[in-house]
């Protein structure tokens, strides 16, 4: 499936969120022009659940009810769709209101500042012992450099603008869910809330990012329960020790015909 996914004409593109006009100088040869161009929009966000604010962070300012539904899934807060009673977007798409079915909420007392783009938060400590994910998935070697080129195609606001991450769920064959956000922790927490609100099963399914492979990337893959775990760019010393513990396929610098099997490669080599 060499088309592009979610494709998206330009001019469709230009009158979507996420992206917005500006003008700058641009240098070609020594000569400068003033031309107008698009720049990704970036705002703050607060997310609170039955009255009470949960997090703030920096995010792209559209689809916040994926984000925050996915956050929330990330974290451990909610287990499933049906737990939420409602969700309502602020009209200034600055604030997210999530109300459970459970009015006994209570706020985890620990914040962790992670090193997500925009200082992304999380409240799990990833120093904690959790069970190696059980799976039979494989994919190979083609099959993920077809859908990491697939996944570049089908970033529209990527095309756009440059400027932003994405991130894709698939199986080892087509891409079922892919995301956009300023923060490539962010694109992680709305894969979760879209396969959340389309009923996606998220287990033994193959994760894609445009970005870093952090320690709290790998512990919301984890969550979503993704064996295979891939990059265009670098893993971090703790994300490849968590991988390995966790039974997760962790793939970075995939490009082309390239790529660096940090963690489990028998899921790839004997696909």
């Amino acid at each position: 499936m060499d088309e592009k996914p979610n494709g998206a004409s330009s001019e469709q593109i230009s009158g979507e969120k996420g992206i917005r006009p500006t003008r700058y100088i641009n240098i070609v040869s020594g000569s400068p022009i003033e031309v107008e161009g698009p720049v990704v929009e970036e705002a703050l966000v607060c997310i609170s659940v039955n009255g009470h604010e949960l997090a703030t962070f920096m995010c792209s300012p559209f689809k916040l009810d994926e984000l925050a539904l996915g956050f929330l899934y990330n974290e451990g807060l909610i287990d499933a769709r049906s737990e939420v009673r409602s969700v309502h977007v602020s009209k200034g798409d600055s604030c997210v209101d999530v109300w459970l079915q459970d009015m006994e909420f209570v706020r985890p007392e620990r914040t962790i500042v992670t090193a997500g783009c925009g200082g992304g938060i999380t409240f799990d400590d990833l120093s904690e012992k959790h069970d190696p994910l059980d799976s039979s998935a494989r994919a190979g070697i083609e099959q993920l450099t077809r859908l990491m080129r697939n996944m570049h195609l089908g970033a529209n606001l990527y095309q756009e603008a440059r400027g932003i991450h994405t991130a894709i769920l698939a199986d080892s064959e087509q891409i079922l869910l892919q995301v956009e956000d300023v923060g490539r922790h962010n694109c992680l927490d709305r894969l979760a809330g879209a396969a959340l609100i389309q009923e996606i099963d998220t287990k033994d399914r193959l994760l894609m990012s445009s970005g870093r492979i952090s320690s709290e990337m790998i512990n919301k893959a984890r969550r979503l329960q993704t064996p295979i775990v891939c990059s265009r760019t670098s893993p971090t010393a703790l994300s490849v020790a968590l991988a390995q513990s966790w039974n997760i396929t962790l793939v970075a610098y995939l490009r082309q015909n390239r790529m660096r099997i940090y963690s489990h490669p028998e899921r790839i080599l004997s696909a």
